[in-house]
């Protein structure tokens, strides 16, 4: 007989397990994203501009993908200000760049975004900036969440479809192949099986079909656009959608000769049990369908993507071969307590022994993925994600209790009175499971092994019977407790992957107060003196914002008493000497009144040196010296 672990010895091996990990992953914690945000734009939510600016330029926390209309630019009149569609700035891939028309009225414009982080989740929003003065604007912004719409329900809903298909598939097909090979209810386990996969092909197809209105606020009915298919195939949710597809149509193959090799042996034979091969080609195609999640997901973007990519799949496999595991024995037991055949203990006990090991991994792959998404203890009570994981986890905690009763059932049902009647067990225990499933003619004279209602047979060798009908029913009811607790724990964690992760929504706040608290325009002032029979004055140099990337630079030269000064020539050129970069010419414009350029673009944050050139006259000509401290974007690390 398999010895299983006592309730107690359970519990430290899954403390021990935390305190491991725990161990392994508290130090070394660096930035990281999951869902992008907004980290900084120019022109500057609410800014006001003497001059129309020739573009828009949208910076967020991780790379972002868009579609033709995912940056809009209205003017006061509510009219599209931006012909083209939006490009990556500079290559950039976590920059968005659209380009405005030639001539812009004054007034308040609304810039209207909508992208696609790298871990394929839609994000969007709006802000406004004014050219000359604020004005009413008749620019519609839709203010409905993502998640709110049609399609977003939709969404969402075949999401969670898809995880219960996987969890069914992976369980059912581990179920056949680890606990019951070639035995007992087998019909029954491969219809569980032909159903996962039937659920799981469906869910994927209708994603497929509502990912481009998903990413692009289009309705119900766009589904069958075909140029909006084209675009979500191009990109890495749709490309990790069709590959699922293409490894279900593995799946059916493989379940098909099995199939067929199983029913070709015909009526009364054994059934043999499912070869090496074929469970190593299983494994294979189920890890293969668990990447077509973490490629798509939370896993692929942020900290550590090479660790957490093969720990989001071993997450998953664990939660289908535990769930789909747990909803298959439940149907199995179920089967069997109304005549169709008993189920042999030893069943339940390799269930019980494949289950604990799949909830170890779960317990430690889903504290190194809390830990990267959630960043701290404090965003567990402030945050969406953090409350959603604090709901999971308590779930988890209760169904940790109900699978330590259900192994203590099992343990008790894997008792055996006589040391012989163990004997007889180890050596024969496929035989054992095959005469309950289709009994024979007896070769011996030994009765059959007895049953209850609750389809486990009694070990051989006899045993207080009542006391057995008790453990089978108490079984029965924990395991279809903890089913039941398992789909909240799936749908919990279908939650989880449509929420922002904790640290990115911490770190996009940290971003925007940072940006709030940073000076809109970094300015200079610098004095000139000609000498003593020339004038003396100083000269004010802006930049706005004053940091990596595109500024406007606006130069104005005052007298000695304060008054402004007209003069005919201001030169104006950038040094970073620390790097050894430029000189870089401003090409200074005469305003009538100051001096101007609008797109002045300088690569690198640090302290900048101005070289600035005044001339009064035909022959009063100085140049002097000053400098400026350049920011890096925030949200983006300097280099």
């Amino acid at each position: 007989m398999r010895p299983v672990p006592s309730p107690a010895r359970t519990s430290l091996t899954v403390l021990a397990l935390l305190a491991a990990v725990c161990a392994l992953l508290v130090g070394g914690a660096g930035p990281a994203s999951a869902h992008a945000s907004l980290s900084g734009s120019d022109p500057a939510d609410s800014t006001v501009l003497k001059e129309a600016p020739r573009q828009v330029t949208l910076t967020f926390t991780e790379s972002v993908t868009f579609s033709e209309d995912s940056v809009r630019v209205l003017s006061p009149e509510n009219q599209r200000a931006n012909p083209d569609p939006a490009e990556h700035a500079d290559g950039k891939a976590n920059t968005a760049r659209v380009q405005l028309s030639g001539k812009l009225s004054e007034g308040t414009y609304t810039v209207a975004w909508r992208v696609v982080s790298a871990d394929g989740h839609p994000i969007s929003g709006a802000f406004v900036f004014s050219i000359g003065s604020p004005s009413d604007t008749a620019a519609v912004v839709p203010d409905e969440s993502l998640d709110d719409s049609v399609v977003g329900r939709l969404y969402g809903l075949f999401r969670y479809v898809a995880y219960g298909g996987l969890a069914l598939l992976v369980g059912t097909a581990t179920f056949l192949a680890v606990c019951w090979p070639g035995a007992g209810a087998l019909r029954q386990v491969r219809r569980l099986t032909a159903a996962g996969w039937a659920v799981l092909v469906a869910s994927t197809v209708a994603l497929l079909l509502l990912r481009g209105p998903y990413e692009t606020a289009g309705g119900p009915t766009s589904v069958f656009d075909l140029s909006q298919l084209g675009r979500t195939a191009a990109g890495r949710p749709g490309l990790a959608l069709i590959v699922r597809l293409v490894l279900l149509a593995a799946a059916a193959v493989l379940l098909k000769w099995c199939a067929v090799r199983m029913r070709s042996q015909g009526d009364g034979a054994e059934p043999r049990a499912i070869g090496a091969r074929v469970r190593w080609t299983g494994g294979v195609l189920a890890v293969a369908l668990a990447f077509t999640w973490a490629a798509a997901e939370h896993a692929s973007a942020g900290l550590q993507v090479p660790l957490a990519m093969p720990v989001a799949v071993l997450h998953l496999l664990a939660m289908g071969v535990w769930l789909g595991g747990l909803i298959t024995l439940v149907v199995v037991l179920r089967c069997a307590g109304s005549g169709g055949g008993a189920v042999p203990a030893s069943v339940v006990g390799r269930f019980s022994t494949s289950a604990f090991a799949a909830v170890a991994v779960l317990v430690g792959t889903g504290v190194y993925q809390s830990w990267r998404q959630v960043g701290s203890w404090a965003a567990l009570t402030t945050t969406s994600f953090g409350k959603t994981l604090m709901v999971k986890v308590a779930v988890v905690v209760l169904v940790l209790w109900v699978a330590s009763l259900s192994r203590r059932w099992t343990a008790r049902l894997l008792d055996e009175p006589t040391p012989a009647a163990e004997a007889r067990t180890v050596r024969e225990p496929e035989r054992v499971a095959v005469t309950v499933a289709a009994p024979a003619a007896p070769a011996a004279p030994a009765a059959p092994a007895a049953t209850d209602q609750g389809g486990v047979p009694d070990p051989p060798g006899g045993g207080d019977v009542p006391e057995l009908d008790a453990h089978r029913r108490r079984l029965r009811r924990t395991v279809a407790v903890e089913a039941v607790l398992g789909v909240v724990v799936l749908a919990a964690s279908t939650l989880l992957t449509g929420t922002q992760p904790s640290r990115a929504e911490g770190e996009a706040a940290a971003a925007v107060a940072a940006a709030a608290q940073e000076p809109q325009a970094k300015v200079a002032t610098v004095p000139f003196d000609m000498g003593k029979s020339g004038p003396r004055g100083t000269v004010q140099v802006t930049l706005a914002p004053g940091r990596v990337g595109e500024n406007t630079v606006e130069a104005v030269v005052f007298s000695a008493d304060g008054g402004l000064a007209s003069v005919p020539e201001l030169r104006l050129s950038l040094t970073q000497e620390a790097l050894g970069i430029g000189p870089i010419d401003a090409r200074l414009k005469d305003q009538k009144g100051f001096w101007a350029v609008y797109d002045l673009q300088l690569p690198m944050p640090g302290e900048w040196t101005l070289n600035i050139t005044v001339r009064t006259s035909e022959i009063d000509q100085v140049t002097v010296r000053g400098s400026v401290d350049i920011t890096p974007v925030p949200g983006r690390p300097a280099k």
